[in-house]
């Protein structure tokens, strides 16, 4: 998959979140902008975005509006 800055990125993410840090600096390094949502504290969306993606971990990750996964699933993706 090739990312480019035409993309629409959400990134679902939480505090503290190695990974979420991680996905971030890689759309920078990229160039590429993106759009960041933080549920830190926020319970009940977490549980709404863990249910519709069936992904539990942070930080969930969204390319045009399909489901990507986390980081590590990014990285297997683009690379």
């Amino acid at each position: 998959m090739k990312i480019s800055s035409a993309d629409r990125i959400v990134i679902y993410s939480k505090v503290p979140c190695p990974y979420c840090t991680a996905a971030k600096q890689f759309f920078n390094g990229k160039g590429v902008p993106f759009t960041e949502i933080d549920l830190t504290g926020n319970f009940e969306e977490m549980a709404k975005l863990k249910k519709k993606t069936g992904h539990m971990t942070f930080p969930q990750i969204f390319i045009n509006d399909q489901f990507i996964g986390g980081f590590d699933d990014l990285m297997s993706k683009v690379n």
